[in-house]
Parts: structure tokens; C-alpha cells; sequence
């Protein structure tokens, strides 16, 4: 796989946690560092496509009105919690 060199400063106390993590896992420095941006840009792109999912839900019409929703949550103390409400 091809690879490009990224440099970004890193303030001092967070860079020797990773050096500790490194040293603790037995891997290098740029392994921990891309494990960590790969698992920042999956869940970065999840919340996207969330994001844009959810547009499109309103653009549509589904939806739950708010106020059954504090209803529902206002249940979930109770003895008899309401089901969860449903998009329309």
C-alpha cells in the first residue's frame, strides 16, 4: 500500500501518552497514531452518513413530534414506561 508522511504538533503530555502506549503495546509510534486516525475517520464518516440520513428523514416527513418524546422519556421513571414513539 502506498503511504504518505503527515506532520502535525502534537502538544507535549499527549505525545508522551502515546510514546507510554507505544512502549506498553510493543509498537511503534506511527502504529498507534494510525490506529487512532483510522478510528477518528470511521467515525467521522459514520456521523456524516447519520447526519445524512436523518436530513433526509425530516426532508420527508418522519419524524416524531417533540412533545411525544418528552412524554416517553418522562415515562421511563415511571412503573409504566410508554414504547418508544415511532417516526410517522
Amino acid at each position: 500500500m502506498d503511504t504518505k508522511v503527515l506532520t502535525a504538533h502534537i502538544p507535549l503530555p499527549l505525545a508522551e501518552k502515546v510514546d507510554q502506549m507505544a512502549d506498553r503495546l510493543e509498537r511503534s509510534r506511527g502504529w498507534i497514531v494510525k490506529q487512532a486516525l483510522t478510528a477518528w475517520v470511521d467515525r467521522e464518516e459514520k456521523h456524516y452518513t447519520m447526519t445524512l440520513e436523518a436530513l433526509d428523514d425530516v426532508d420527508n416527513g418522519r419524524t416524531i413530534p417533540h412533545q411525544e418524546v418528552e412524554e416517553w422519556l418522562d415515562s421511563l421513571a415511571t412503573d409504566n414506561p410508554l414504547p418508544v414513539p415511532e417516526a410517522r
